[in-house]
Order: C-alpha cells, then sequence, then structure tokens
C-alpha cells in the first residue's frame, strides 16, 4: 500500500500576516506618492501657473516662449549632465537669472517683465540662445502711465555712478597687480594679489552681473564650458583662479591676465555707459544677495580652488551697504520705518562675517561647517528680505 503524497505546509499565520501588511503599506505608499504628486502639481498651478523650461546638454526646450507682461514663473529644469544657469537678457543686460542649478534638479525664477523681446541664455555659454517675447497688458500699460516722479531719484543714482567708477578703478588697479606678478613669474605674489581682484570685482558685482558677455568674460566658472577647467574659452579671474590654487603653475597665464585687464577695463566703460533705472538700484542688490543665499554660501562653488569666499561675501555686503546709504534720504522722508529692519539685517550679516576673521583675515572657506554656511545663507536671505521692501515703499514696485 502505498503512502499518501504529502503536501505542502501552509505558511505559518505570522507569515501571511506579513506578507498582506507589505502589501498594505505599499498600496499605501503608492497612493500616498501620487497624492504628494498631485499636491506638488496643485501648488505649482497655485504659484503662478510656472512655464517649465527644461536644459538638455546643448539645448533648451521650449527655446522660444511668449508670456503677457507682469510677473511671471519659470521653473528650470536641469536634464543636462552639469550644474548650469538660466538667464533672461534684454540687449547686453541680464533681466533675471538662477545659477547654479544641479544636475536632476530643477529652480524656479519668478521675473516681473516689461513688454518687449529678450533673449535666453541656456545652460552653456555655447549652447544658441533662446527667445522671450513679453506682450503688453493692461496693467503694464497702466503701470507705465503711473511711474513716480524720477527727481527724487537723481541724486543716489548719481551718487552710484560714481560709486561704480571709483569701484571701477580699483578693479583695474587690482587686476593690472595680479597681471604683473603673472609676467614677473611670482607665484606667490600672484596668489596674493588674486585675492584684492576678486574683492573688487565683488564689490562691482551687482551692477557687472548686468553685463551679460563681460561678466561671463570676467567671471563664468568652468561648469559653463563644454570641457570645463581644459576648455580654451574658459577665462578670466576662475581660470586665473584653477591655475594659481589648484595647479600652482603660471604657466599660460599672462595672455589669460592680459586678456583679464583689457575686460575688466571695458566694464568699467559700460558700467558708466550704461543707464540705471532707480527700480533696478536696489533689485539688483536682491538678486546678488539671493545668489548669495542660495548657492554660493551653501556650495562654496564661487572660489573653489582658492576658498576666498568670505572676502567675496564682504564685498558683496560692502556694495549693499552702499546701496542703503544712498537711499537713506529718501526712505528717512517716505518710510521711516522700514529703515530700522533693513539697518538690522545689515548689522547681523556684518556680524556673523566678522566671526569668521582671525587677525583681520578671513578664514578660508574649506573651515567652514555646513551649519555656518547656512547661517551665512540665513542672513543673507534675511537682508535680501528687507532690502525688497524698499522699492514697494517708494511707489517702484512692478517698474521692473
Amino acid at each position: 500500500m502505498s503512502s499518501p503524497t504529502p503536501q505542502p505546509a501552509s505558511p505559518p499565520r505570522a507569515l501571511r500576516w506579513a506578507v498582506a501588511g507589505s502589501v498594505v503599506v505599499m498600496i499605501a505608499a503608492g497612493g500616498l506618492f501620487y497624492y504628494a504628486s498631485q499636491m506638488a502639481a496643485a501648488k505649482r498651478q497655485a504659484n503662478g501657473n510656472e512655464i517649465a523650461v527644461t536644459i538638455h546638454g546643448h539645448a533648451c526646450e521650449p527655446n522660444a516662449l511668449t508670456v503677457p507682461a507682469g510677473r511671471a514663473s519659470f521653473r528650470i529644469i536641469n536634464r543636462s549632465d552639469r550644474a548650469v544657469e538660466w538667464e533672461i537678457l534684454d540687449g547686453v543686460l541680464v533681466v533675471e537669472e538662477r545659477e547654479n542649478i544641479a544636475p536632476g534638479l530643477s529652480q524656479v525664477i519668478n521675473a516681473n517683465l516689461l513688454p518687449g523681446d529678450y533673449a535666453i541664455t541656456c545652460g552653456l555659454l555655447s549652447n544658441p540662445r533662446g527667445t522671450l517675447h513679453v506682450t503688453p497688458t493692461a496693467q503694464s500699460d497702466a503701470q507705465a502711465k503711473a511711474k513716480p516722479s524720477m527727481v527724487a531719484f537723481i541724486g543716489p543714482l548719481s551718487e552710484f555712478r560714481v560709486y561704480l567708477s571709483s569701484q571701477g578703478n580699483a578693479l583695474i588697479k587690482a587686476t593690472t597687480a595680479l597681471q604683473q606678478a603673472i609676467e614677473a613669474g611670482d607665484l606667490a605674489q600672484a596668489q596674493a594679489a588674486y585675492v584684492p581682484a576678486r574683492e573688487a570685482y565683488q564689490r562691482l558685482a551687482p551692477a557687472s552681473q548686468r553685463l551679460a558677455e563681460l561678466d561671463n568674460a570676467i567671471n563664468a566658472r568652468a561648469d559653463y564650458f563644454e570641457k570645463r577647467e581644459q576648455d580654451p574659452a574658459f577665462s578670466g579671474l576662475h581660470r586665473l583662479e584653477y591655475s594659481l590654487f589648484q595647479q600652482r603653475s603660471l604657466a599660460g597665464l599672462a595672455p589669460v591676465a592680459q586678456r583679464l585687464v583689457t575686460d575688466v577695463s571695458g566694464l568699467k566703460q559700460q558700467l558708466l555707459a550704461q543707464s540705471l533705472p532707480p527700480e533696478q538700484l536696489v533689485s539688483i542688490v536682491v538678486r546678488n544677495l539671493n545668489s548669495l543665499a542660495d548657492v554660493r554660501a551653501i556650495s562654496g562653488e564661487e572660489e573653489r580652488y582658492s576658498h576666498i569666499d568670505l572676502n567675496g561675501f564682504a564685498a558683496n555686503l560692502q556694495a549693499a551697504h552702499k546701496v542703503v546709504e544712498l537711499m537713506r534720504p529718501l526712505l528717512a522722508k517716505s518710510a521711516a520705518d522700514l529703515l530700522p529692519k533693513v539697518d538690522s539685517a545689515l548689522a547681523a550679516f556684518d556680524a556673523e562675517l566678522a566671526g569668521f576673521k582671525v587677525n583681520n583675515t578671513y578664514r578660508t572657506y574649506d573651515s567652514v561647517t555646513a551649519d555656518q554656511r547656512q547661517q551665512i545663507a540665513d542672513k543673507a536671505k534675511a537682508l535680501a528680505v528687507a532690502l525688497d521692501g524698499i522699492d514697494p515703499a517708494l511707489g517702484l514696485s512692478g517698474l521692473q
């Protein structure tokens, strides 16, 4: 008589419950993911109907846009293999930009646009530019008619022009000293001369960043070139920084330094030739501080070879102090309640940076911890927010 075929043992009850529980968790996770995606989409819809622009390796999609005048939000999605920037240009002037958008991530640019035609830069500097057409609206026409009298701003704008001239002279002098040290074959002296040259540029940065071509020639990082540091088009301050501090070599730097002196001389001329509307005097500083807070303070990318980021931050802050000083009489008359907030934010950022000085010299940024970097970013952002209240208080909001 054959023995009965043994039946497989049924799984223990605990195991069955565990499998069932896993299925429930997976379904719940999928549901939560779907819900979160829908909420994110709804949030983007509520935040001004963001226009999605995708940066690929050598082009943007779309590369031709049409929007109505006024506030527009662009979500820039980086599908390339490196950190890139996206800019809106009015001729040679930068209207709005977002730097260092990491691969696989996206950032939002909010721009207040006047009617007209603009160009778009997209990732690598060698990539083809796109177009942005801004159509007029009833509101933009009304704002143009309601523009406040510019007479009160003549003084601050004239004084800012003097500031640009004096700082332009300081930049030319500092880069000339850097060039001379390089041509003399003195590496240590060239490294020392790089610091004041960089500081001089950063005091002009809020204004110079409006001039796209010259700013790229003087200040572009290696990421924005096809072959990075080895790209023949990579020049300017960061090209010198790379050789001086990373390679510790002067080989081939003489023509780079010579071109830099030529470019900064042209920069001074262009800064004085370009008119600056009163509604941009504060906004260019706000944009610079937001870049500091959102990108440069956290990443340390700006001075990745020399690590003198703190010197640059302090120079940016000096420019902010100057603009507040120029606007102070107008604020005291028309928006006195705003001044304590602005002064408090300035003092807080001053104190934050002063804490990193040793024997009157800033520490290198590679010695600054992640928490400390966040504190610097927070102080810069707080100052940007405080300054952003100036234009509305003076009747200049909506005119950028």
